[in-house]
């Protein structure tokens, strides 16, 4: 789904506003000035495009284009961009993740591991849940001979607020089957920072 096919719901639109509008007024700002007439409107419709996630399924994608194919070597799609919202803060944390599997008589099409990254990103997180999630994921549909995830990001909730640290860059890896042998796993990591 992309933004042309994302259409919000008017009435979860209409809710978010009010409770937008009463959080202007309780940091002391006036939802009637000029620049915030329309800032609980944009909020509820991004908050919906934020977290619209909930409401895909990542397996589907996935078996959306799944083929026979012969090939038992690593697949690897690095660097895919995504954007997330932790759900401690509901601020932005975002990065890149790195995909590798070892197919098991079936493959995907390469653009639905990075619409399972998104799907998953769509939601409120914590980065170790997305590195699990994407992982089990590929993991149950597939039912490659491993996967594993590794995911570097930056969180705003850490750069902001609390401890102000803005170069702070969080790595979370999880792995299943045949990445569990460090050989396998050190391979992955050479071809991510190649």
């Amino acid at each position: 789904m992309n933004l042309q096919e994302f259409h919000s719901n008017p009435e979860v639109t209409a809710a978010i506003e009010k409770a937008v509008e009463s959080t202007l007024q309780q940091i002391g700002e006036d939802p009637k000035r000029e620049g915030l007439l329309k800032t609980p409107h944009r909020v509820g419709e991004a908050i919906q495009f934020l977290t619209k996630g909930y409401k895909e399924d990542p397996e589907a994608i996935l078996r959306s284009a799944l083929f026979e194919e012969d090939y038992r070597q690593m697949v690897v799609v690095k660097d895919i961009d995504f954007y997330s919202l932790c759900e401690h803060h509901m601020l932005p944390f975002f990065g890149k993740v790195h995909v590798a599997y070892i197919p098991n008589g079936r493959i995907t099409g390469l653009s639905k591991i990075a619409r399972v990254v998104d799907v998953f990103a769509r939601r409120l997180q914590v980065q170790e849940r997305l590195t699990t999630q994407i992982k089990d994921c590929i993991q149950n549909t597939l039912d490659p001979l491993g996967v594993m995830v590794v995911i570097e990001a930056e969180h705003l909730c850490m750069q902001m607020r609390g401890v102000q640290k803005q170069h702070a860059m969080t790595v979370t890896s999880d792995f299943t089957g045949v990445f569990q042998q460090a050989k396998t796993r050190e391979e992955f990591m050479k071809l991510i920072k190649g």
